[in-house]
């Protein structure tokens, strides 16, 4: 078997792939043997065999497709272009390069439009629409004759609804992340969004720079389109689709506008076009335990966002492999962080992909991890690796060595106790390391309307030593889980000089943002989780080298409160109809990455 440098960047990165793979799949072996009707090994779609007589007029061939087209593989490419979302504004172009890579191998493309979700535009949340989007890009798989799919997408929750959705429908499908934006510069220094967002914002509210400066400041954080250039969630989830095996090398960290970018988009057409041919390998053959394992050791090891945790949770329920948040947290104290991007870091995503991509990092983890795990390419996880010690890159300070790591534990712990019972998770990685074991008096926000009315208050009761809450900011508190557990600091205190406080809440909080933040406490409040009786005035203990978040109160008392809540819960309006009914009826908790209860692989379960 050819290994070489050589060969493997010729058939990688160039579009050929090893026709064969390293895993099979037995006729029929479709992991949907309830359905007879199902997808079976062989490709199915040819559109030549589609009849005008049982499909009226809408045929095929009406467009102008030739008989020998209609007789070929079809690859379906998903288009997630939208003005509403920047983070794809490459779609188009991309989608030209995958059809020109699926041509160049003798399938026929065919292009269908999906659900996109643009981050800043979308309510009440975007992770409230991510079950949606996975739920209508997995129908539209199963509606439409296709052999492979090629799912392209990047902002922060449609790579983790495209991948939920491939895995559940479990046809051939191969991911392209669509890049993350350039580095900006200001003043002489390097900027990218959104760490250094909040940065900036943070300077204004203390009163040190202006509204000027703030509008000249956001004319350069964004200089391209593309996903965010930090380690935040668009970051973490392309990487993690790469260790997982759905996407191929380097595809997480080509910028958005290079040529890399479109060479990688080519190559991912031809590598659909050959697992079209060969109906195989599916989601489920790649998305095993082991790749689950090395995708939570990526996690930790590259300063993940926190919400990757709750989407690779989902996508594991998805494949029927069940998520040992356990085995998450004891990875927490084996594996550092080796990665220097912000927030944990200085670098962004740019210098990491010149300094060699997940797999230079991939070699660094090499010990730890289950190196003959398969991939989309053909080739296992120790063939890329190989291929990385080709392609040393001296001097470079994005990727450390575990000898010297940038931080000497992983991104983020699990934590639980009195106030979190079922987990409770904090990025320590960026939080202050003086707060990491605190005790301090709650300041109570009942809500986001809450928090908004009074947080800049200049008569709120708060010292710099108090623990912020939030609560019901849930799943069903809010709905659909914010990402306001990055509570700003009050008005009074950031004019002071106060940079961080424990904050801790229901809800989640973006990958790009920094501070001593507990996040995802469960149960959530509006379901009747501890925090919901919580008091302004009691006292907190945040411990995480003990891995414990504890409300300082007697048990009784924590018993007979809980009681009175569940007596007497607070009013909540039930929606009538529609999605958002169906959201609040079905909705998980984050420990099983908030996905529906009807939408998992039957039988799993996540290990709290």
């Amino acid at each position: 078997m050819e290994t070489t440098s050589t060969a493997f960047h010729e058939t990688s990165l160039r579009g050929g792939c090893r026709t064969s793979g390293n895993v099979s799949l037995s006729a029929g072996d479709d992991g949907r043997d309830d359905e007879p009707d199902a997808w079976d090994a062989r490709p199915v779609s040819r559109l030549s065999e589609i009849d005008s007589r049982d499909h009226g007029e809408d045929c095929p061939g009406d467009a102008g497709y030739s008989d020998d087209a209609l007789d070929r593989p079809i690859v379906g490419i998903t288009n997630t272009a939208s003005d509403f979302n920047p983070c794809h504004g490459n779609v188009p172009d991309l989608i030209e390069s995958v059809k020109r890579g699926v041509l160049l191998s003798g399938a026929l493309p065919m292009v269908f439009p999906t659900i996109s979700i643009a981050e800043s535009f979308a309510h009440p949340t975007s992770m409230y629409l991510r079950n949606l989007m996975a739920m209508e890009t997995e129908e539209m798989i199963r509606a439409q004759p296709m052999d492979a799919v090629v799912l392209i997408g990047g902002c922060d929750k449609n790579l983790p609804a495209q991948v939920m959705a491939g895995a559940s429908a479990n046809l051939p499908a191969i991911v392209l992340p669509t890049g993350p934006m350039l580095v900006g510069h200001y003043r002489g220094e390097v900027l990218g969004a959104c760490t250094d967002c909040r940065r900036f914002w943070a300077q204004h509210r203390a009163g040190q720079i202006d509204v000027a400066e703030t509008e000249l400041i956001s004319g350069r954080l964004c200089p391209t389109i593309g996903t965010c250039s930090s380690m935040g969630t668009a970051s973490t989830m392309a990487l993690l689709v790469e260790a997982l095996g759905l996407a191929l090398p380097l595809a997480a960290t080509a910028p958005a506008v290079s040529a890399d970018r479109r060479r990688i988009a080519e190559a991912t057409g031809r590598r659909a076009a050959q697992v079209a041919s060969a109906a195989a390998p599916r989601p489920t053959d790649i998305v095993t335990s082991a790749a689950i394992r090395n995708a939570m050791i990526v996690l930790q090891a590259i300063g993940g966002s926190t919400n990757g945790l709750i989407h690779l949770t989902a996508i594991a329920a998805r494949a029927g492999v069940p998520f040992d948040l356990a085995a998450f947290d004891r990875l927490s104290r084996e594996v550092p962080v080796l990665l220097n991007l912000k927030p944990s870091g200085a670098h962004y995503m740019e210098h990491f992909h010149h300094a060699g991509g997940l797999p230079a990092l991939l070699r660094e983890l090499n010990p730890l991890l289950d190196t003959s795990a398969p991939t989309i390419s053909g080739f296992t996880l120790a063939e890329i690796i190989a291929e990385a010690d080709s392609e040393d890159v001296p001097h470079q300070a994005v990727i450390h060595s575990f000898a010297a790591p940038l931080k000497p534990e992983g991104a983020m712990a699990i934590l639980h106790g009195n106030l979190a019972p079922d987990s409770a998770v904090i990025k320590h990685s960026a939080a202050s390391p003086h707060l990491l074991h605190h005790t301090g008096r709650a300041v109570v926000f009942d809500s986001l309307e809450d928090l908004a009315a009074r947080i800049d208050s200049p008569d709120l009761d708060v010292h710099a030593d108090d623990v912020l809450v939030l609560r019901n900011a849930g799943p069903i508190g809010a709905p659909g889980m914010p990402e306001a557990g990055y509570l700003p600091i009050p008005l009074k205190l950031a004019r002071a000089g106060v940079k961080d406080m424990v904050r801790i809440s229901d809800a989640r909080m973006s990958g790009t943002a920094f501070g001593t933040i507990v996040l995802h406490i469960a149960p959530e409040a509006a379901i009747g989780g501890p925090l919901a009786i919580v008091r302004t005035g009691d006292r907190i203990t945040l411990d995480v080298e003990a891995r414990r978040l504890d409300l300082l109160l007697p048990e009784a008392e924590i018993v007979a409160r809980l009681e009175a809540w569940r007596t007497a819960p607070p009013p909540r309006e039930i929606p009538a109809r529609g999605y958002a009914r169906l959201f609040h009826d079905h909705i998980l908790q984050a420990p099983e990455g908030c996905d529906f209860d009807f939408l998992q692989n039957p039988g799993t379960r996540s290990l709290l």
